[in-house]
C-alpha cells in the first residue's frame, strides 16, 4: 500500500532557518514568499542610501540573487530579514561608491551623544478622498526631507522609524554600535523637525489665500448683485 505523500507546511509557517534552507533546495514558492515578505524593508533600506527608485530596485535585486545564492550561509543566531538588510546596504553602499568614482563614503562609525526614542503611530482612520490628497502631499514633503538627511543619519531613521526595526536589529543591519544608531536616529529626527517647521512657516503665510481667480470670483459675483439693485 502506498503512504500518502506529506504534506509540505506553507512557506509562511516556517521558522527562519527552515525557509532557508527550502529557499537553498530551490524551492520557488519559499523563494516567491522571502522575496515579497522582505521587498518593502529592502527598497527602503536601498532607497535611503541610493536616493533614486531605480537603482534601488535594481539593487534590491541583486541583493537578492546574492542572498539566495549564498543562502547557506544564513546562521540561525541572526533574523533573515537583518542579514537580508545588512546584504542590501553592502549592495547599495558599492552602488554609491562606483557612482561617486571612489568618493569617500560617510563612514557609519560617527557618533553624536544623544538619544532617540520611537513614538506610537497614530490610530488609523478611514480617509476620505480630501485627506488622501493631503496624505500624499505630505508623504511627498516628508520623502524630500528624509532624501536631504545626511547619509548615515538617513538609513539610520529609515530602518527605525519606517520599518520599525529595534535598536539591536538596525545595529546589526549596519554594522554599528547600538549607541550609535540612537544617536543618529536623534538627530535625524531633529534634522527632520527643523526642516518641516521651516515649511509650515511658509505654509501659513499661504493659509486661506485669497487672491486671482478666488477674488476675481467674489468681485463678479458683487457687480452683479448690485447690479440688480
Amino acid at each position: 500500500m502506498n503512504r500518502p505523500a506529506p504534506v509540505q507546511v506553507p512557506p509562511s509557517q516556517l521558522s527562519d532557518p527552515e525557509l532557508a534552507e527550502r529557499v537553498a533546495a530551490g524551492d520557488r514558492d519559499a523563494i516567491r514568499f522571502l522575496v515579497k515578505r522582505h521587498s518593502q524593508t529592502l527598497f527602503r533600506t536601498a532607497r535611503a542610501i541610493l536616493r533614486e527608485d531605480g537603482e534601488a530596485e535594481d539593487a534590491v535585486q541583486e541583493a537578492y540573487v546574492k542572498a539566495i545564492r549564498g543562502i547557506g550561509g544564513f546562521r540561525s543566531d541572526a533574523k533573515l530579514s537583518t542579514w537580508l538588510t545588512r546584504i542590501v546596504v553592502n549592495e547599495a553602499l558599492g552602488r554609491l561608491r562606483s557612482r561617486k568614482r571612489a568618493a569617500e563614503v560617510i563612514p557609519l562609525a560617527a557618533d553624536i551623544d544623544a538619544e532617540g526614542e520611537m513614538r506610537e503611530a497614530p490610530d488609523e482612520v478611514t480617509p476620505t478622498p480630501e485627506m488622501a490628497a493631503l496624505r500624499a502631499e505630505a508623504r511627498r514633503i516628508m520623502e524630500a526631507r528624509i532624501d536631504a538627511l545626511p547619509d548615515s543619519f538617513r538609513t539610520v531613521f529609515v530602518l527605525r522609524a519606517v520599518e520599525e526595526m529595534s535598536v539591536e536589529e538596525t545595529a546589526q543591519a549596519l554594522d554599528i554600535p547600538e549607541a550609535t544608531v540612537r544617536s543618529r536616529l536623534f538627530r535625524a529626527r531633529s534634522l527632520l523637525r527643523e526642516s518641516l517647521s521651516r515649511d509650515i512657516d511658509v505654509a501659513e503665510q499661504e493659509v486661506y489665500h485669497f487672491a486671482g481667480d478666488r477674488c476675481d470670483r467674489i468681485v463678479n459675483r458683487v457687480l452683479s448683485r448690485i447690479a440688480e439693485g
